[in-house]
């Protein structure tokens, strides 16, 4: 090590290190000891992606870490540019943790899993009751071509507008409140799905918040008759996930009615099922793991990309569903956004 006289005392003393500062006791720590934080953030960082399922749901933190967890990707680059300013070994090797995790839950996702042909094509979209331009969106949704087209959120003053900016596209059509399906096929056998919150069995007894209003129907079932045999199809508009001014994030609604369409499914007899609409939650979220072991994501499975729809200035997340079972998604797609905040999804499907 170079000696330094000092002017003083005639003695030498250490210089400093190349990082310019003076070694503590006469040596630094090795890089397998450096930037101890950095590396138990790491390994805190893979756990909790390994583990998120069994995080506490209190105040609805579970299930908004769910909701979010791709974007807990970001945290890799900024821990590992850390890890290289502290020559930091141990934080490096602790980062393939994380990154293992995240690769094995989205990094299928990367890749465009889309393919060609399919015998119909779906769309659903969440028009927005507060959509300002109503017959413009229609429009645009019937220019998308869609076989069979699903909307959600119709407020009774726009409802007229997109039946009849439809009709000439869509001959067939059922409206339950404030969900819809338009088709170009049949329809039979349409009823009402009962996806509330409160309405039947235990949570009945429960009292419901005074800040959450009693809502409308928000799902429906019908048959497609199309050339191939009936197609049972679900239109959905779950609850919302609401900020109470007191206890954090409330899903109670939401969580509710994933609850009670998960057993509409199950009982299902059709063997061709395909799950339309806004689930306010992303298939992450394990209040939706009822409908996950049931049925297939569309994007999942033949799309491009993680498909987020919702907000549709900026999408974070994929809050809107196209789900199947019995049918082979072949493609999965977002459309150009419309007067709506959210993004209409599409799918084809095949036989």
């Amino acid at each position: 090590m170079t000696q330094v006289n000092t002017a003083e005392t005639g003695q030498c003393s250490p210089a400093a290190d190349d990082e310019g500062t003076r070694p503590a006791g006469g040596s630094r720590p090795g890089p397998w000891k450096r930037g101890p934080v950095l590396t138990a953030c790491a390994l805190l960082l893979g756990l909790l992606l390994l583990l998120h399922g069994y995080l506490t749901d209190w105040a609805g933190l579970g299930s908004l870490v769910d909701t979010f967890l791709p974007w807990f990707g970001l945290l890799v680059p900024v821990l590992l540019a850390g890890a290289l300013w502290r020559r930091s070994a141990s934080a490096v090797v602790a980062l393939l943790l994380p990154v293992t995790v995240w690769l094995n839950l989205f990094g299928g996702l990367l890749v465009d899993k889309s393919h060609q042909g399919g015998d119909l094509t779906v769309v659903s979209h969440n028009v927005s009751a507060e959509n300002r331009d109503p017959a413009g969106t229609a429009r645009d949704l019937a220019a998308s071509g869609a076989d069979v087209l699903a909307l959600e959120e119709l407020a009774d003053q726009a409802t007229g507008t997109y039946e009849t900016e439809l009709a000439k596209a869509y001959p067939y059509h059922t409206v339950q409140d404030t969900v819809g399906l338009w088709s170009k096929l049949p329809l039979s056998d349409t009823r009402p799905v009962d996806v509330l919150w409160g309405t039947d069995g235990p949570s009945a007894e429960k009292p419901r918040p005074e800040d959450v209003p009693v809502e409308p129907t928000r799902a429906l079932r019908t048959t497609v008759a199309t050339q191939k045999g009936p197609l049972a199809v679900y239109v959905a508009h779950l609850g919302s996930v609401r900020v109470m001014p007191r206890g954090g994030f409330w899903t109670e609604t939401r969580d509710g009615g994933a609850t009670k369409l998960a057993r509409a499914v199950a009982a299902e007899r059709s063997e061709r099922v395909l799950v339309l609409g806004d689930f306010n939650g992303t298939m992450d979220d394990r209040a939706f793991d009822g409908l996950a072991s049931q049925l297939r994501s569309a994007q999942d499975v033949a799309g491009d990309g993680f498909g987020f729809s919702w907000p549709a200035e900026f999408p974070v997340v994929r809050i809107d569903q196209i789900l199947v079972r019995g049918v082979d998604p072949r493609s999965a797609w977002l459309l150009p956004a419309t007067g709506s905040d959210h993004r209409p999804v599409a799918a084809r499907i095949s036989w």
